[in-house]
């Protein structure tokens, strides 16, 4: 069975901090591309950052680029979101994501693994 459990989302002030994982199993995690990707309410799932199979390859949304870094372990079959100076605007559920094509991954289409995701609050 595949599973995809993110983790470290919370209620966060503005300028702040967060450190999102994402634990995977049941399938090979280092054959596939990841990514993290965000629904806000009432909006549609948008792709926030994805980076490629081993880990050197990444690409962000114009509005995560410079403040989150996303990253990956294969040793862990994990992956990760570091996000900073956080704004109201970054508020959502975040999910962590797989896919064979990178390309489309970062399109926000053809994921193969979507997990359940994490809330993310940013408020004063």
């Amino acid at each position: 069975e595949v599973q995809l459990q993110a983790s470290g989302g919370g209620l966060v002030q503005p300028g702040g901090s967060l450190s999102l994982s994402c634990a995977a199993s049941g399938f090979t995690f280092s054959s596939y591309n990841m990514g993290w990707f965000r629904q806000a309410p009432g909006k549609a799932r948008d792709v926030v950052a994805v980076i490629n199979r081993q880990g050197d390859s990444t690409d962000y949304s114009y509005s995560a680029k410079g403040r989150f870094t996303i990253s990956r372990d294969n040793t862990k079959n994990t992956l990760y979101l570091q996000m900073r100076d956080l704004k109201p605007e970054d508020t959502g559920l975040y999910y962590c994501g797989g896919g064979r094509v990178y390309s489309y991954l970062a399109g926000g289409s053809y994921i193969d693994y979507l997990g359940r995701g994490t809330q993310v609050t940013v408020s004063s």
